[in-house]
Parts: structure tokens; C-alpha cells; sequence
């Protein structure tokens, strides 16, 4: 499966922005689905992850009650809705499917996409 991050760019602190990920192929429904986020000098780091129904999610404390993760397997597309957003939120942020139940554990993702910048100013 090939994923194309999009969705990214600059807002304010406390803004909002929904990050997109569009998966190639017709077994979209059959990967968990994440992202991830990298600063500058930094490792890349857990942000969300989602089932392959949806029904379960799981997100990283530090975005828990500001980010929402869903998808959409019609469409072939995973999303990343980011409010009351926070300088620190700046990062690259890739989204990535595996063959895995829903896990932090980057390792465990099979497929990653670009990168999309977010950046927040302060």
C-alpha cells in the first residue's frame, strides 16, 4: 500500500487543522492505521493509531482530548483532526498502516507515508 500524507501548514497557537492520508489499493481496510510525529532533533514519536474498523483508537497522552483520529474505508483515507493546537505539536507527521492490532510501536508498521509539515506559531 502506498500513503500520501497531505493537510499540513501554519496556524496560530489553539488553532485547528485535519491531516489526510490517502492509501493506494484496494485493502485499505485490512492495515491499522497511525501517526506519527518528528521534530527537528528529535525521534519520531507515537501520536495515534486506529483499527482497521475504526472501532478502536489510541492516542498518545500528550495529544489525548485535542487530536481525533478516524478513517474512512470507502474512501481510502485516514485522518488526523488537531485542535487547541500547541508550539510543540511542530512536527513532521507521517502516517503509516501495518499488519498489527492498534500499537504505539512504530517498528510494527509496515508502510509509511511522506511526511507532512505542521507547524505552530506561538
Amino acid at each position: 500500500v502506498q500513503l500520501q500524507a497531505s493537510g499540513g501548514g501554519l496556524v496560530q497557537t489553539g488553532g485547528s487543522l485535519t491531516l489526510s492520508c490517502a492509501a493506494s489499493g484496494r485493502t485499505f481496510s485490512s492495515y491499522t492505521m497511525g501517526w506519527f510525529r518528528q521534530a527537528p532533533g528529535q525521534e519520531r514519536e507515537f501520536v495515534a493509531a486506529i483499527s482497521r474498523n475504526g472501532g478502536t483508537t489510541t492516542s498518545a497522552d500528550s495529544v489525548k482530548d485535542r487530536f481525533t483520529v478516524s478513517r474512512d474505508n470507502a474512501k481510502n483515507t485516514l485522518y488526523l483532526q488537531m485542535d487547541s493546537l500547541k508550539p510543540e505539536d511542530t512536527a513532521v507527521y507521517f502516517c503509516a498502516a501495518g499488519t498489527t492490532i492498534v500499537t504505539k510501536f512504530a517498528w510494527r508498521y509496515d508502510y509509511w507515508g511522506q511526511g507532512t509539515q505542521v507547524t505552530v506559531s506561538s
